[in-house]
């Protein structure tokens, strides 16, 4: 094992002022004593404080792996000495974290044989690091229904019948790539976005999920295209469409509702967490049974544009869509379903629930959807309906 990067990259840190006082070492193989002898001699750290972070068969390993050889220990230790507390008896106060349930499902998850493909129809498909907690929630809901995660990438513009000239691609290659991707997914995912590109795509995704009972879950600008294309094609709302796109729509469904000030661009975003209000009642939405039937939750809001309060009640007397969830003032629309006698699910929302969602405790609306598209959300709602 070679250390004379290791060795390196301390020198140049060294260089620079900062003096490492734990080194992380990875590699394919755990670090051998004598490797870790080595680097702790010319790099000047004890060698309990080498560690080794060798390959492991997933991910949720590592923090296993770190505290095996103390890690929090060490951290305690160096940051009560920072602390100016007695390194000694501050170590007697440090306990190992408790880590039964997250080496449970870090073991589990090389068992599951299982798998759910999503697709996830975006706009900026060529940096997906753009959407990288939304996969992380798609993958954390995965892991809660034992399931390995089968991510389908569509970009929305390849789904709309006509190029930006006008020109109809219908049998184009890429358009029928991306619709044989779209048809072979167990469920549908549309995160938020901004600007037109690909929005009539989005649309003609959840067109598409509400007419075959596909699985689908709209996150703020997807939540928003659902919207629009219900009222298109239910309402017959003819032009419906969203300010943000077309100022001058006969049907403004999606309007500019900035909290602060409605004039300039600058400071107007909804933006943090935010309370919702579910108004379903006695007979609880397929949301809120996913919310453990909380009557209000708190999730995080990064948007402009909004449903248009005015024709909230014109969207809901003219079909079964349903808006489920809104804010304390119950101006702002915040959950919108069909409800599962229609649609197995058929969910938007316009917050942002994947910021919230971690490995143990997915976000509730990515949970729905990844359930229904393994086919075991019905047994999960009665559960929860049992239960509560």
């Amino acid at each position: 094992q070679k250390t004379k990067p290791t060795q390196h990259g301390v020198r140049d840190l060294r260089s620079l002022g900062l003096s490492p006082k734990i080194i992380f070492c990875r590699c394919t193989q755990p670090l051998e004593d004598a490797t870790k002898h080595k680097i702790s001699s010319f790099c000047h750290v004890p060698p309990t404080h080498v560690l080794s972070v060798h390959d492991v068969n997933n991910v949720y390993h590592v923090p296993s792996l770190l505290q095996s050889q103390n890690l929090h220990s060490l951290v305690g230790t160096a940051l009560a000495s920072a602390a100016g507390a007695d390194s000694s008896e501050s170590q007697l106060k440090m306990h190992p974290p408790h880590l039964g349930d997250w080496q449970v499902m870090a073991e589990a998850i090389e068992k599951y044989e299982g798998k759910v493909k999503i697709a996830l129809i975006g706009k900026y498909t060529g940096l997906q690091d753009s959407y990288l907690s939304v996969i992380k929630a798609l993958k954390h809901a995965a892991i809660k229904c034992e399931s390995h995660l089968d991510l389908l990438w569509v970009e929305a513009t390849q789904l709309e019948k006509l190029d930006e000239d006008g020109n109809d691609k219908t049998q184009t290659a890429p358009y029928k790539e991306a619709w044989d991707i779209v048809e072979s997914a167990d469920g549908i995912i549309v995160p938020g976005g901004f600007g037109n590109r690909g929005f009539l795509g989005k649309m003609r995704a959840a067109e598409y999920c509400r007419t075959n009972k596909v699985p689908y879950l709209g996150v703020c600008l997807g939540f928003q295209a659902m919207v629009v294309e219900y009222c298109r094609s239910i309402l017959k709302w003819e032009g419906a469409n969203s300010t943000e796109f077309n100022e001058d729509t006969p049907h403004p469904v999606v309007i500019f509702m900035p909290e602060v000030d409605r004039e300039n661009m600058g400071g107007t975003m909804r933006l943090g967490s935010r309370i919702t209000k579910f108004t379903s009642g006695q007979g609880k939405s397929t949301t809120q049974l996913m919310y453990d039937s909380k009557t209000e939750v708190s999730e995080r809001h990064r948007h402009r544009y909004e449903v248009n309060p005015d024709k909230v009640e014109d969207i809901e007397s003219g079909g079964t869509l349903k808006f489920v969830g809104k804010d304390e003032t119950g101006t702002r629309m915040e959950v919108a379903e069909l409800p599962r006698e229609e649609h197995p699910y058929y969910v938007g929302v316009q917050y942002h629930p994947e910021y919230q969602s971690r490995p143990l405790i997915p976000s509730p609306p990515f949970h729905g959807l990844v359930l229904a598209a393994c086919g075991k959300l019905d047994s999960y709602l009665e559960t929860q309906k049992e239960q509560n």
